[in-house]
């Protein structure tokens, strides 16, 4: 673990309210040492993804995950952009996660997510997730609470299994603050460049953050498990927030190792008809 990753990591319970939203938990640099650390960083990433891809193409079987949570406005989009835009986009698959269409929500809530899991070699990116289906519906009152309770217990299960598979399952709650969060809805308001992002739902949302705040400690208490456990990332500040994923992704490629495959051809007798038809040696 580097001292990022370890600070963030959370098997239990925890009190959202003591982790300050403007933290910088594990880096004690400002905002330019922070960019100038995803930068340094993006060659090794870009690395062991092509390592992985090219892993799969061999039998290689496993994957990563990254699944990120967070209010509105918390910079999941900015995550997309700036950490897995690091990346070869031939071995990423982003999937977000909106209200359930009528054929979802004729199926099992985890039906859904399941079907978008990442294939070998590939590192899949979820933009929301099956949480929605415990934080919302806790929130608004969609499920009963017995239903709600059965979910944890069902993840925690389907969370097992997906490691079982060889996924590699990064959990990621972006924790913006409540002032943040209103000034970055304004943001969008004051600018015709943002207009559409604003959902006025958004505002409806806000109203219940209390709510939410409580519905993610419950989820996170229930769901954060040794084997897979949650990472609460400072959000108020876009590059720690950026540098905290890149540094979570990045541990869990270097955890999995990915080797590049062997060849199966003979790379002399290759060589030496590609010489003999033409092909001039690199000097």
């Amino acid at each position: 673990m580097t001292a990022i990753t370890d600070a963030l990591r959370i098997t239990g319970p925890v009190d959202l309210a003591s982790v300050s939203p403007a933290s910088t938990p594990g880096f004690d640099g400002r905002k330019a040492d922070g960019q100038r650390a995803l930068e340094a960083g993006a060659e090794r990433l870009a690395e062991l993804q092509e390592r992985l891809f090219a892993e799969s193409t061999a039998g290689g079987e496993r994957s990563v995950l990254l699944m990120v949570q967070g209010m509105d406005t918390s910079g999941k989009g900015g995550i997309m952009r700036h950490v897995i835009g690091q990346v070869d986009p031939q071995g990423v698959r982003i999937k977000a996660f909106k209200a359930p269409t009528e054929e979802e929500r004729s199926h099992d809530f985890l039906w859904r997510i399941e079907r978008e899991l990442p294939a070998p070699g590939i590192i899949g990116v979820f933009d929301r997730s099956h949480y929605e289906d415990v934080l919302i519906h806790r929130v608004r009152g969609l499920s009963a609470p017995d239903v709600i309770e059965e979910r944890y217990g069902r993840i925690v299960e389907f969370e097992r299994g997906i490691a079982e598979r060889g996924i590699s399952l990064i959990k990621v709650m972006l924790h913006v603050s409540f002032e943040e969060q209103g000034t970055r809805l304004l943001e969008r308001l004051d600018r015709p460049d943002k207009h559409w992002k604003y959902n006025p739902g958004d505002i409806d949302e806000r109203e219940h953050w209390d709510a939410y705040m409580e519905a993610y400690e419950i989820a996170i208490a229930r769901t954060a498990t040794e084997q897979a456990p949650w990472h609460v990332v400072p959000a108020d500040r876009k590059w720690y927030s950026r540098l905290a994923v890149r540094e979570l992704l990045l541990e869990a490629l270097e955890r999995i190792d990915p080797q590049w495959p062997p060849a199966d051809f003979d790379v002399a007798a290759e060589r030496a008809r590609l010489v003999g038809a033409g092909g001039t040696p690199a000097s």
